[in-house]
């Protein structure tokens, strides 16, 4: 791999102009079969569950229970809502709503039982849409939040939420990332102190994250990637390109400042660090794509679009980088050779480290230990609007609901029977259904059954007595579907499901966890045999798989005691206890995991270069811990930088993303990285680089190092169509010396 990697990059970077104009056109293609393209539905169906069975059976008999809603709720500040004046103002902005395009139904609080508070100073509105949830956009949110604002007065109050007003919500402006770029600017200048350098470095990651949204835009409506793929992709493209490219062009510098040429520095650079960050960036695409055998289609469609922002920045880091060196190669070149040295700093502390190993392991493992401890409270879940910061619209909206009809009420159950077209008898059978439920302990109330205008279905609605969020909430769901809706309908051809977004959050969960130890066995094995692959070593690759897993375990900790326990969450504009949505943990095993060997193989490639030199163990590690633990901190440092700037954003989701992935990250790098990973490697010795010999002769041959990457045949003639060829071929005889390029 590393010789084509090489003889690919010496082209490139001599013929830049060409092939700067031969990538920029095939972006160009790109760029137009992606604006043809149409934006991709969300899936958020989960296969297999009953809650799935009940929206199945909505979407084929009553379409319009189907779509997105949402609520408004009026509060009067001064007397009751109804009161004349604010009545009248309550009713305008109904009606107001109802001529809102896509709106199929809105109930006036003051035409049904049930939709005014008791102490009548609350009062709430369902607005149906025929919209589907998926096709939902901000315009919609926006028109229904101005057409109920217009009810607001000195007396009266309103708010609203739910799904609709959710998207008018989201935030356009990509803060995050522009927070990120701001930071990685900053860190490259001080790693490089090379304004060029920096430059190429921030652009060859740019070009990747622009090449993986290009591919998404292209690909999302006819693979049905959801739209936060988009955003993952952005999230772990941004920090992975700038990891990939800041490795291979502080490589090439490092080969400049020690005399190669720059079409020779260029291959040494690609052929070495480019072949790590092909094994780095194959890992991470292995681990994320695995999201697949979880078995849900939303996991596993955000594991192929996120694998597919990792493709394009390791793509873009093998063929923009070498252009980009062609084109300021004078400017790339380090003026000082201190600033590419083997750093003593890091060459100390790999003597302290590798001086008393088992000190470091068990250091660094307690603290691990330490951080990963509140993982044993995570509860999986959905954060709802009471998660939501106070001043928002739906926090106000939920809240008030609460208070004015109980905490149930905003997480109703939607009871879906299917039932026989015709049969007299089923009046009566769902009566009984409906008192058994309405008569199981934590049922506040449950409503009558409505038949479907086709009368093949009927749904009923009921109100439990806490919160969605609350345990007490999901063991009810369990008590209907076990036991009290069975013996309801025993004996009846009634087939009945719960449904609605409390329990279908439930089964999401619950699907979720189920594929979590085969998610796990998959990512884990091939992500092993990657490595043994890569280094020839069996113990390397397991005792990493091992280590990585405690630096995900601290990860998941720290999101549990921030979220869950609300340390510093209010730092965040969120409140405490809020559950860890159920596929972040599996998302984020599966980038730690990827991203974990992604610095593992930019660390164990330079330790396993020298030991291949001649080092011994301990000077091997000592050796490449000087040459590339600035870059891995600094690597560490930047991703963790682009990770936690997403917790500016306003989604509860993406908050818990970046301080996830950009806590994790930092503790891998800081904790496995620089203390445990050097000193296992002591530990294991002349051991760490063995393999036997039946696993050596069935796993392919990847070299990291590139050991000898040839510009001529084995005769010593130039290959035909190199630059020294041509090159050669213009020099008098004696002038032809026979050059090999040695990596």
């Amino acid at each position: 791999m590393s010789d084509v990697l090489a003889r690919m990059a010496r082209t490139l970077t001599h013929r830049w102009r060409r092939s700067l104009v031969v990538s920029l056109a095939a972006v160009a293609v790109l760029g137009v079969l992606a604006a043809s393209g149409n934006p991709a539905t969300d899936d958020f169906a989960v296969p297999g569950s009953e809650s799935q069975a009940a929206v199945d059976l909505l979407k084929a008999h009553t379409p319009a229970l189907a779509g997105a809603d949402s609520q408004v709720v009026f509060a009067a500040k001064q007397g009751k809502v109804t009161d004349p004046a604010n009545k009248a103002a309550v009713e305008q902005a109904i009606a107001k709503v109802s001529r809102l395009d896509g709106v199929d139904s809105v109930a006036s609080p003051f035409d049904g039982p049930g939709l005014v508070s008791r102490d009548g100073t609350i009062a709430q509105s369902t607005v149906q849409y025929d919209i589907p949830v998926m096709d939902v956009e901000k315009a919609d949110g926006e028109h229904l939040l101005t057409a109920v604002e217009s009810a607001k007065s000195a007396n009266l109050d309103v708010a609203a939420r739910g799904m609709v007003v959710d998207a008018a919500s989201e935030q356009e402006a990509p803060i995050g990332e522009l927070v990120g770029i701001g930071i990685a600017i900053i860190l490259l200048a001080l790693l490089f102190r090379s304004l060029a350098a920096m430059a190429a470095t921030l652009i060859g990651a740019l070009l990747g994250v622009a090449l993986g949204q290009l591919v998404l835009a292209a690909v999302s409506e006819p693979l049905g990637l959801p739209a936060f793929a988009g955003t993952i992709a952005v999230m772990l493209g941004l920090g992975a390109g700038i990891d990939y490219a800041l490795l291979i062009i502080g490589r090439f510098r490092e080969q400049m400042a020690a005399g190669d040429s720059v079409r020779d520095a260029s291959a040494k650079a690609i052929a070495t660090s480019g072949s790590a960050v092909v094994t780095a960036g194959l890992i991470v695409m292995v681990a994320i794509a695995g999201l697949l055998v979880i078995g849900i289609p939303l996991i596993g469609k955000m594991g192929i679009g996120a694998a597919i922002g990792v493709g394009a920045v390791v793509l873009s880091a093998l063929i923009f980088l070498p252009i980009m060196i062609g084109a300021f190669s004078k400017r790339l070149k380090p003026k000082k050779y201190a600033h590419v040295a083997p750093s003593k700093p890091f060459s100390r502390w790999g003597e302290i480290v590798t001086r008393r190993p088992w000190v470091s392991v068990a250091a660094g493992v307690l603290v691990l230990l330490v951080l990963a401890a509140p993982v044993t409270q995570l509860r999986l879940g959905q954060p709802d609007d009471g998660n939501k910061p106070a001043d928002t619209t739906q926090r106000v909206a939920y809240d008030q609901i609460a208070q004015g009809f109980g905490a149930g009420t905003t997480g109703p159950l939607l009871i879906t029977v299917d039932t026989p077209k015709g049969d007299a008898s089923t009046a009566a059978q769902l009566e009984t259904l409906r008192k058994d439920i309405a008569d199981t302990p934590g049922i506040v109330t449950a409503g009558e059954a409505t038949p479907s205008q086709d009368g093949e279905i009927a749904t009923l609605v009921a109100i439990p007595a806490t919160a969605p969020q609350d345990e007490k909430t999901s063991e009810l769901v369990n008590t209907l579907r076990d036991d009290v809706i069975p013996r309801a309908v025993e004996g009846t051809p009634l087939r009945v499901y719960v449904g609605g977004a409390t329990a279908g959050f439930q089964d999401f969960s619950d699907k979720t966890a189920a594929g979590l130890p085969i998610f796990i066995a998959v990512v884990i094995g091939l992500s092993v045999l990657l490595l043994m692959a890569a280094f020839r070593s069996l113990w390397i690759p397991l005792v990493s798989a091992i280590f990585n897993l405690l630096s995900i375990g601290a990860a998941y900790g720290i999101i549990t005691a921030v979220f869950q326990m609300g340390v510093g969450a209010d730092l965040l504009g969120v409140g405490s206890d809020v559950p860890i949505i159920s596929y972040i943990p599996v998302m984020m095993f599966a980038i730690l995991f990827g991203l974990s060997m992604d610095y593992n193989v930019f660390l164990l490639s330079r330790i396993h270069e020298a030991y291949k030199e001649g080092d011994r163990p301990r000077a091997s590690v000592i050796h490449g811990m000087s040459r590339i633990g600035k870059v891995i901190l600094f690597a560490g440092l930047i991703m963790a930088a682009v990770f936690l700037a997403f917790v500016t954003q306003p989604d509860v989701t993406a908050k818990m993303f970046g301080l996830g992935l950009g806590l994790g990250v930092l503790v891998d790098v800081l904790v496995v990285r620089l203390v445990i990973a050097p000193a296992v490697v002591q530990l294991l010795g002349d051991r760490a680089w063995g393999l036997p010999r039946w696993l050596d002769r069935l796993l392919p041959n990847i070299s990291l190092e590139g050991h000898l990457v040839a510009n001529s045949d084995p005769k010593g003639t130039p290959l035909a169509g190199s630059p020294e060829a041509e090159e050669l071929a213009k020099r008098p005889d004696e002038e032809r010396p026979v050059e090999a390029l040695t990596v």
